[in-house]
């Protein structure tokens, strides 16, 4: 395993077991840590949460692969998050979405992120943002942009290019 654990981390995961009946329920945990971290959870994490926490690999990938919040690989310098659920769908986030990723050469009818080869941009439909009432909502890294228009996402690219 190529995973490099810095000490204070392995030691505040070794003490977050303490507060488990069994070592594999702090596996949500580790996963978090890691990935706030190192920005994703590569497969040497999930090998490496594995033989920490006594389980196999496939246990620790099973929760990488379904929990949404988990990210395999590693986001774009600016993380573009535009909400698909139906008052941002009916607000024209889809089109929103198009222009990122027309602009960006990315697949708009692709379900999962996506990165420009560059590492500059990630592109995301997610579900509910929590802000209906402002549709449609894109969210730019912790920003959120609400009403949020095409020169919206032009001025987003122009910034993060």
């Amino acid at each position: 395993m190529a995973l490099s654990i810095p000490a204070s981390l392995e030691s505040q995961l070794d003490e977050l077991v303490t507060h488990y009946p069994q070592k594999r329920s702090a596996s949500l945990m580790f996963l978090h840590a890691l990935q706030e971290h190192f920005g994703y959870v590569s497969n040497d994490a999930v090998e490496w949460t594995a033989a920490k926490l006594g389980l196999q690999p496939i246990n620790v990938y099973e929760l990488v692969t379904f929990y949404p919040m988990f990210r395999q690989e590693p986001l774009g310098k600016t993380h573009v998050k535009v909400c698909r659920t139906l008052s941002c769908a009916l607000a024209g986030s889809s089109e929103i979405r198009d222009h990122f990723c027309k602009k960006l050469g990315l697949n708009s009818h692709a379900h999962t992120p996506q990165t420009t080869p560059d590492g500059k941009f990630t592109v995301e439909f997610v579900e509910c943002l929590a802000d209906c009432g402002s549709a449609p909502v894109v969210m730019v890294g912790e920003s959120v942009l609400s009403k949020a228009s095409i020169a919206d996402a032009d001025r987003v690219l122009a910034a993060g290019r």
